[in-house]
């Protein structure tokens, strides 16, 4: 059963199996310029139906959250801030899945929450975002240039075949790349900013909390070798999909990811 619903000025879409066969609901955070969106297509329903309680929430001023007028000057401690207020919301240990800036805020709400695990998936790495993007720059000047338009300007000033090359394989059917373009928004410029810089001092290991990283071999934004950087900090192996590129919900083969999650949770008990 799927249910949207407004926390405190917050979208939370949620998707109820019948009956739950498993006890610890699951909360999933997504990146820049999507919402919770991204997780509803396939994601959602898909642990439901293997019996997981599943939500999503659409941080400040994305989605269907308040805060649109305020959105450019949107803090990371802001997106802490919404993630927490979920999580009190739905109570009790949760595991929490992070994507890209959402696994960045996963992982620096780790010791204010009770978590009883963590996935991260593509997640911006310690060495914060001016390290990868100086590297797209000097590798890519045009896709440099298209993912500059969508973050100053707005995503439709760039081009469907540059958003393909920025965050989906070329697998992707040119549907559903339009599908998802028509839903992405402007991102907060002042949290981009605040993800710059490295965040190891934000980022630690939090006693008990299991942690699962994956990445996409073919993401434009983060290399295996940013993945496997947060990997280590966590003292595990990354996940790495060759065919996968950025947005790893939404790419093709999507239950790839997320059978990986669903079979680590069995792993680990929940």
């Amino acid at each position: 059963m799927r249910r949207v619903t407004q926390v405190a000025g917050l979208e939370l879409i949620s998707h109820a199996p019948r009956p739950p066969a498993h006890p610890t609901p699951l909360l999933f955070v997504h990146g820049a310029f999507v919402a919770a969106w991204c997780w509803d297509d396939y994601f959602l329903p898909y642990f439901a139906q293997r019996g997981y309680s599943a939500h999503a929430l659409s941080l400040r001023g994305h989605g269907g959250s308040a805060g649109w007028d305020t959105l450019s000057v949107a803090s990371i401690d802001d997106y802490e801030s919404d993630m927490l207020r979920i999580a009190r919301h739905l109570g009790g240990p949760l595991v929490v899945v992070g994507h890209s800036l959402g696994g960045m805020v996963v992982q620096r709400c780790l010791h204010r929450m009770h978590a009883a695990a963590a996935v991260l998936m593509s997640p911006v790495p310690p060495e914060g975002l001016l390290g990868s993007s100086l590297l797209l720059a000097a590798r890519d000047p045009a896709l440099f240039r298209e993912m500059s338009l969508i973050h100053y300007a707005h995503p439709s000033f760039a081009t469907m075949q540059g958003l393909r090359r920025a965050v989906f394989s070329e697998r992707i059917a040119d549907a559903d790349v339009g599908r998802h373009f028509a839903r992405m928004q402007l991102e907060s410029q002042r949290a981009v900013f605040d993800l710059s810089w490295p965040q190891h001092f934000f980022i630690r290991p939090a006693a008990g909390v299991p942690m699962l990283v994956m990445g996409g071999e073919k993401d434009a934004f983060f290399s295996a070798g940013m993945v496997e950087s947060t990997a280590r900090i966590y003292g595990v192996t990354p996940g790495m999909f060759p065919e996968m590129a950025h947005a790893m919900m939404l790419e093709p083969d999507w239950q790839e990811a997320a059978d990986r999650i669903i079979d680590w949770l069995g792993k680990i008990g929940l």
